[in-house]
């Protein structure tokens, strides 16, 4: 079993009087790809806000590498190694890729610098000058993910990043996270297409309103697929 990375026991989160975690448990080994996987509404990404500390209000506890974070602001929890990828990305449209990539502050030594960060992601090398705008969405996700390596982030939360994606750059991406999983990264993967997922993940934690409804390894996926189903509504 690998070093802890993350543990989460007993959250609650809440927005405004809305309850949306009900006692979540779960825990990520260091150098794991673990995904969250569910329903639209289940809970999915609030555990990522939760963790990085983008809710109104959570209570239980969230260490990670063993520092408790759940009393800590964001700013405090992201100098820890967290890198956050949004669903909706949050790149700066009116600059240029490199610009974006140069904004973010170095949180932790080991960030990727631009040279390694454009041998990782040579779509981007050859926009570096173009702006955000005229990005595809495949090259906004990929400047996405780019961006928070280039922190010394280690732990990464990563949110619906095939959404709306071509076959083409889901397949590219899923390379990525193998890229990234051999270079010892951790990675939570919050991911509707569950066959992207599949092969990529250690672990799956299955979520349904709010509570941790399974738990399912990648050995036992094979015998477990028809209650997928069920779970995932597929």
């Amino acid at each position: 079993m690998p070093e802890e990375m993350l543990r989460i026991k007993d959250l609650h989160a809440f927005y405004d009087e809305s309850h949306i975690l009900h006692g979540i448990d779960l825990s990520v080994g260091e150098g794991e790809v673990v995904t969250l996987l569910g329903r639209n509404g289940a809970g999915r990404t609030t555990i990522l806000k939760a963790i990085i500390g983008l809710v109104g209000r959570r209570s239980g506890s969230i260490t990670v590498k063993g520092i408790e974070t759940i009393g800590m602001p964001t700013h405090r929890i992201a100098r820890l190694g967290i890198g956050y990828c949004p669903e909706e990305r949050g790149i700066f449209a009116n600059l240029t890729v490199e610009e974006n990539l140069l904004l973010p502050r170095v949180i932790k030594e080991g960030g990727m610098p631009l040279s390694e960060l454009y041998q990782m992601f040579p779509n981007l090398q050859e926009r570096r000058k173009s702006m955000g705008t005229r990005l595809s969405g495949g090259e906004q996700q990929m400047l996405a993910m780019a961006r928070i390596l280039r922190t010394g982030a280690k732990l990464l939360l990563l949110d619906e990043i095939t959404e709306g994606l071509a076959p083409v750059i889901v397949q590219t991406l899923g390379l990525l996270i193998r890229q990234l999983k051999e270079k010892g990264f951790t990675i939570v993967l919050v991911e509707q297409n569950f066959h992207f997922a599949a092969d990529l993940a250690d672990r799956h934690y299955v979520i349904d309103r709010g509570v941790i409804a399974d738990m399912i390894t990648r050995d036992e996926l094979p015998s477990n697929t028809e209650k997928l189903n069920h779970y995932l509504g597929v």
